[in-house]
This record gives C-alpha cells, sequence and structure tokens, in this order.
C-alpha cells in the first residue's frame, strides 16, 4: 500500500446561502413573511419599506397592479365558463365569497382574530361583574378553567376540590353553589355537566306557558338518554303522555343549543388567514394574481447605495456585505411570488369545476403531476404551497385543498379522495337521524351517483374525517 494523489470529477448540488434563503421564503406563510421582512428592515440599513408598497389586502382591487389581462392558464384556454352575470372580479367587492351580493367591504385581513372573547375569557369576564366573595371568586375561576370550549363542565366536583387543595379547602356543596351562578351566565347553558342539564338550563329561562316547556325539561332530566332508541312513540308510552305532546316537547329540545360555548369567540379560520394569491372570474375566465402583501414591499435604500463610492474601506464592505443581503432578500420575494402564481394558474386548469361547483367536482391531482407540467421538483411544490392560502369566490381555501390522491372506482376511472368524502359527507348530513345509513348503504349510494368504492374504502373516510359508525349518530335529528 502506498499513499497517491488521485483527481475525479463530479458534480453536486451546493446549497449556497442565497439558495438556502430562497427556499425559507417559500416556505413561510404569509405572517411568517410579514414578520421575516420586518426582522430584515430593522437589522439591514440598505433596506428600507416601500414609499408606495401595496396595501395589505385580501385581494387585489380595482387599481392593484395585479395582471387581469393575462390568461388564467399558460395555453391561454378558457378554463371557466362563459361570461355572465355571476361572474365574481375584485371591482365587485373582494371579498365576497361565494355570492356577488355581499355588500361587506371590510377586508377580512384586516380584522382582528380574536375580534371577541374566547369563552374562558368571557365567563372570567362575567365572574368579576358577581358580588361574590374572594373565596367563591377563587372557586368560580378554578370551574371555568375546567369548562370545555363547548360549554361543559367536565371535570367531577371531587376531581375540582382535590385540584384547589392545599391553597383552598373546600367542599363539592361549595363548588356547586359557585357552580350555579356560572350556570347563570351567558351564553345559556353553560357550565352543564351533561347535555340533559345543558338543555334543561335553557328551558328553565323561556316563559312558563311556553308550549311542551314542562314536558321537555321532564325529558331532558329523566328521559333523554332514552329518546334515540325508543323514539318519541315509545317515550309516550313510558311517560303515559300523547304522542302530540311528546312530539311538541321534542321538537323544543330540538331548538335548543346543545353546544352553548361553540359560538364564543369563534371565527372562520378564512376570515382572519391572509391569503397570498387571489382567485377571481373575469369574462368567464378564472384569473390569478398574488395578494397585495404578497409582492417584495421593501427596497434597497439609494442613499446608503450611492455612499459606496466615497466611504472608507470598512464602510464600504460593511456596506457591500448588507447590499448583497438586501438584494439576496428582494431577488427571493420575487421568486416566491412567481412560484405561486405558476403554481395557482397551473392549478385552474385542472381545477376550475372546483371553483365552480365544490369539492365533489375536486379532480385527481398529485404533487408529482404538478411538479412535472412546471419543470420543477416536488419537493418546491411541497414547499410552496405549505401553509398556503388562497382566496377564491367559495372562500379562502388552502392549496394544498387543491391537491388530492386518486382512487380507482371500479369502472376504469378514477375519482379525487376528497371528492369522494365530501359526497360522503353529504349524504350523511342528509340522512334521517333516527336511522342513520351503515358504511354497506352509503356504498351502495356512492355507487348508485358512479362512484364505485370498497365499503372498507367507505369506512376509512368517514373515520379520517372523525365520523361515527352508524349505530352511534342515533340521534334525536
Amino acid at each position: 500500500m502506498k499513499t497517491r494523489l488521485n483527481t475525479t470529477l463530479s458534480q453536486q448540488l451546493a446549497l449556497t446561502p442565497q439558495l438556502q434563503q430562497a427556499l425559507r421564503l417559500l416556505q413561510m406563510s404569509a405572517t411568517e413573511l410579514e414578520q421575516e421582512v420586518a426582522q430584515a428592515v430593522a437589522s439591514n440599513p440598505l433596506l428600507e419599506w416601500a414609499e408606495e408598497a401595496p396595501p395589505r389586502s385580501s385581494e387585489p382591487g380595482p387599481d392593484s397592479a395585479a395582471p387581469a389581462p393575462a390568461p388564467a392558464s399558460p395555453s391561454g384556454e378558457d378554463t371557466g365558463n362563459d361570461a355572465g352575470s355571476n361572474d365574481w372580479m375584485p371591482d365587485q367587492g373582494p371579498w365576497a365569497i361565494g355570492s356577488t351580493h355581499d355588500d361587506e367591504r371590510e377586508p377580512p385581513a384586516l380584522r382582528l382574530a380574536g375580534e371577541g372573547q374566547d369563552l374562558t375569557e368571557h365567563l372570567r369576564w362575567q365572574l368579576h361583574l358577581l358580588n361574590l366573595s374572594q373565596r367563591d371568586r377563587s372557586i368560580g375561576l378554578a370551574l371555568i378553567d375546567a369548562i370545555d370550549g363547548d360549554g361543559y363542565l367536565r371535570e367531577p366536583l371531587e376531581a375540582l376540590a382535590q385540584a384547589l387543595q392545599p391553597e383552598l379547602t373546600v367542599s363539592c356543596e361549595e363548588i356547586l353553589a359557585v357552580l350555579r351562578h356560572i350556570q347563570g351566565m351567558e351564553p345559556t347553558g353553560v357550565g352543564a355537566r351533561d347535555l340533559g342539564e345543558c338543555l334543561a338550563l335553557q328551558l328553565q329561562l323561556l316563559p312558563a306557558d311556553t308550549e311542551g316547556r314542562a314536558l321537555a325539561l321532564q325529558i331532558a332530566q329523566t328521559a333523554l338518554a332514552r329518546l334515540p332508541r325508543a323514539g318519541i312513540d315509545g317515550l309516550a308510552r313510558e311517560l303515559r303522555q300523547p304522542v302530540e305532546a311528546v312530539a311538541s316537547a321534542v321538537s323544543l329540545l330540538r331548538r335548543m343549543e346543545p353546544r352553548p360555548g361553540r359560538h364564543v369567540g369563534q371565527e372562520d379560520p378564512g376570515s382572519w388567514v391572509l391569503p397570498d394569491v387571489v382567485i377571481w372570474r373575469q369574462r368567464g375566465r378564472w384569473q390569478a394574481a398574488l395578494a397585495g402583501h404578497s409582492g417584495p414591499p421593501v427596497v434597497i435604500h439609494r442613499g446608503y447605495e450611492q455612499m459606496l463610492g466615497h466611504c472608507s474601506s470598512s464602510d464600504a464592505s460593511y456596506l457591500r456585505s448588507h447590499l448583497q443581503q438586501a438584494r439576496w432578500l428582494i431577488r427571493g420575494l420575487q421568486q416566491r411570488g412567481q412560484t405561486l402564481l405558476r403554481i395557482t394558474r397551473q392549478l385552474l386548469v385542472h381545477q376550475a369545476a372546483y371553483l365552480e361547483y365544490g369539492e365533489q367536482a375536486l379532480r385527481p391531482l398529485t404533487l408529482r403531476e404538478m411538479a412535472s407540467e412546471l419543470e420543477l421538483h416536488e419537493s418546491t411544490i411541497s414547499r410552496a404551497i405549505a401553509g398556503k392560502y388562497v382566496r377564491t369566490p367559495r372562500g379562502t381555501v388552502a392549496l394544498r385543498d387543491f391537491f388530492s390522491a386518486a382512487v380507482e372506482t371500479g369502472n376504469g376511472e378514477e375519482t379525487a379522495s376528497s371528492a369522494i368524502q365530501a359526497s360522503l359527507r353529504q349524504l350523511i348530513e342528509a340522512e334521517n337521524p333516527r336511522k342513520p345509513l351503515s358504511d354497506a348503504k352509503l356504498t351502495d349510494l356512492l355507487k348508485q351517483s358512479g362512484v364505485t368504492v370498497a365499503r372498507r374504502t367507505v369506512a376509512k373516510y368517514r373515520e379520517a374525517m372523525n365520523i361515527p359508525p352508524s349505530h352511534e349518530r342515533v340521534r334525536i335529528g
């Protein structure tokens, strides 16, 4: 063995700092990108905010620089329907969702995500308005912290008493007394320990002469669990009441809110998520453009740039380093926007029917197919759509929702898995609550609509959507 020097020629991809920054910017969501740019402006003297930066809006307005005349697809083919009165355009109300007659003009992106208090804060605010002792107030705070998002108190009173020790030694009777105060708060029914108590709390606030109120209270307190199985006729025999009276009481129960806490502090995610891209229809064509905040909102400070030729070598080295970083950032932002726009416009070629008719019209599309069509790497597509949203006439949709795996339907055709799930959800929502559809029946109904899948596939998608089996879906209505 002797030591030798050999020369070999090879190729490899080197992740330069510039490429690393471009990949990092591509993967950021709109909110993360804003924070990144703000931090860069604060730390780099050669970067400054553009004087006429596009407004922070969810969609391009009539005066936006969005390339509206550009075709929606690279091929220039019409991916939409003929122009009509139902065309959705930015100048018709950029923030309309699913309707051209939505008069709301405030951009959801400008609304505060916490426009209202959440349930815990809402109850704490009401607790401080009550004339309670410090001891009872401490018990009330512990109770409120134990109430879940639906408004129910799931923890046993004994467990709450133990949790308050050793700071506070209380009995279950004391906790129950404070709980009665909380159950008198808004929303009505909050603090209930089960569904029957929740409905009873709401019924007790109705006028005493409300038709069916007394019988509904009796059912809620004693027979609610037996109602789904026994039905109205069986419950009428059990309670020795006329069928019409029981039916009226059950109808009253159905008008109560089973989850009183769900409407407090809850907002549609589409009302506060910042979309990166906007899709609208103009003259029968689906158009796509970057949202106002997605373009490079920063420019290079010309004053510092001109100082490069008139300063010392050390100062010039400092300025050149920051100038290079500023150019990399601006170039990375431009590349990010171009990549997002290319992907979105290519999606319009495949998923125009999805925008028109909803999830049931979604076509199978994978990241690999999109990468092949755009001549990009699959990982680039994955980074580009991660955490990105697009504003459409149907609301704000995640870009990843446009992609769905193909499922063989048994008749030689392929259907998107998301479309099958949407059909299943629609069938289950329309089922008879007294006789829910079994997986076998759902399979038959899908087959009648032209989608032939196995029963185990239906069961898998039902479980993926967190929908219980048929015997657990039996309910009042």
